[in-house]
């Protein structure tokens, strides 16, 4: 078998198809496991509705439209207090499967260091002091200058839950540069948005989620809500993701657009899922 061939079985096997009545059974299982834990509802700081609901529903959306699997290596950008990293502990193979989560916020970082590592070993968190000026104001990297901390080519699946809804437009360029070093070949990112469309603009339904009423900022890609802290939720041109994406070297297999915006989608913001491919096709 010569290495072309080799590499594209290898590449196909990662994303074996899902069996729906399974993800039905997870994630009801996850949704109603009372032993699994949960933060104090104080102390969550990012984040809207019900942690465990929330991370149950992701758990569905990873595996059924990213494609993880229970061996994959998992990067969980922006864990914060473990939202999706719950629900992984039920999903993840023990023996094969892995997760790294990394927040600048240390308060959440400590909580799964406490109440998810030590009965799950593959699962490790990590504070990166990432400044940011809502949630780590006085920390010491530059999100421009953003070096993750660890190796290349390391990671099957990363994840990246509203964490765009929170970078200016030149450190969403950073990540994502630093998120192509990290994947492996065949390795996915699946990442949720805010895109500004026409539709998210004019509103022209009257169904668009209240709290969200974006205007541009300036000249730039990037739209904001007046009467909010810049960061709180950022809004990106239609288009400026998708070209972000390509020029890191991802190939985009899903563009889901949510229904924040008042169109029917069975997710709440836009979703992205890119891959790296060593053909860069």
């Amino acid at each position: 078998m010569n290495e072309v061939i080799a590499l594209k079985q290898a590449l196909a096997e990662r994303h074996l198809p899902f069996h729906e009545d399974h993800v039905r059974w997870l994630t009801d299982a996850v949704l109603r496991n009372r032993f699994l834990p949960r933060p104090d509802p104080d102390s969550i700081f990012v984040g809207d509705g019900d942690f465990q609901a929330v991370g149950a529903e992701f758990l569905g959306h990873f595996i059924r439209m990213g494609g993880l699997q229970p061996q994959s290596r998992v990067l969980d950008i922006g864990c914060g207090i473990g939202r999706m990293a719950v629900p992984l502990t039920q999903y993840l193979d023990g023996d094969n499967g892995s997760y790294c989560g990394m927040d600048p916020v240390a308060g959440g970082i400590n909580w799964c260091q406490r109440m998810v590592s030590p009965a799950y070993p593959n699962f490790e968190f990590r504070q990166v002091d990432i400044a940011h000026s809502l949630y780590n104001p006085k920390g010491e990297i530059n999100g421009l200058e953003l070096k993750l901390p660890y190796d290349s080519r390391k990671f099957d699946f990363i994840i990246m839950t509203s964490v765009v809804t929170h970078l200016p437009d030149e450190e969403v360029t950073a990540y994502l540069r630093e998120v192509e070093r990290v994947l492996a070949p065949g390795g996915r990112v699946f990442m949720t948005a805010f895109v500004v469309d026409q539709s998210a603009q004019e509103n022209r339904s009257k169904k668009r989620d209240a709290r969200l009423g974006f205007q541009r900022y300036d000249e730039g890609p990037c739209w904001f809500v007046p009467e909010m802290p810049p960061l709180a939720a950022v809004g990106f041109d239609d288009g400026f993701l998708d070209r972000a994406l390509t020029r890191a070297g991802l190939s985009i297999v899903t563009k889901s657009l949510g229904h924040w915006r008042g169109v029917p989608a069975d997710h709440y913001q836009d979703v992205f899922i890119a891959e790296y491919r060593e053909d860069g096709r």
